[in-house]
């Protein structure tokens, strides 16, 4: 098989970077998770804090064994499927590899490709930049929403209405606009208890 088929069955990943640490936000906040950050983004969040990883053509193609391989190294057996845009590619070979090892494991995702992989938790982050594919709302254990603007709010709400009932609901300020909605949020989030506010603890905490 050729590299770029390898790529389509899963098999091998452009992978930008994987480290352990812990995580700082969402539903597994605090705890210690590996972290593999697969290259390649077609979705152009302006407030992106890692634009770095957009370009899938810049980063190792690895294939799955060795990125698993990685993680097996670290006490945990918690793992993070992100990017980028993850659901870029097929994540079933991966995840499945990752299971045989005993790995919990969970994805961040814009939701913006066709869902693959056998998750335990899928966090459904949308974002105005791309529409999300329809598969991605019976997935989501957790709808995350960026609060960068006033209108994403309501943004929020558009989406709460078609994911499942039991998913986790939550508002993140963007990092560089938390001194001027985490306020809102905080008002917001009282008004609606069936809402959460997540934040981006580690970056509070000066951990990678």
């Amino acid at each position: 098989m050729t590299t770029q088929e390898l790529i389509a069955a899963g098999l091998q990943l452009p992978l930008m970077e994987a480290f352990y640490t812990i995580q700082g936000e969402g539903k597994f906040t605090g705890h210690p998770a590996y972290f593999i950050r697969l290259g390649g983004c077609d979705v152009g969040c302006v407030w992106c804090d890692v634009k770095e990883s957009w370009e899938a053509g810049k980063w190792p193609i690895v294939g799955i064994e060795e990125i698993v391989k990685g993680a097996l190294v670290h006490p945990a057996r918690l793992v993070v499927i992100t990017g980028g845009e993850p659901l870029m590619y097929n994540l079933g070979p991966l995840t499945e590899l990752l299971k045989e090892k005993g790995f919990t494991i969970n994805i961040e995702t814009s939701g913006a490709h066709p869902f693959s992989g056998n998750f335990d938790w899928v966090c459904f982050s949308p974002k105005k930049f791309k529409k999300p594919h329809p598969s991605i709302y019976e997935q989501a254990d957790e709808l995350k929403v960026v609060i960068f603007h006033s209108s994403d709010f309501a943004f929020a709400e558009e989406h709460a209405e078609f994911v499942n009932p039991s998913c986790d609901l939550r508002l993140q300020p963007e990092w560089s606009k938390a001194e001027r909605f985490l306020p809102e949020i905080i008002e917001y989030v009282k008004n609606r208890p069936f809402w959460k506010i997540s934040l981006q603890t580690h970056k509070f905490m000066d951990i990678p």
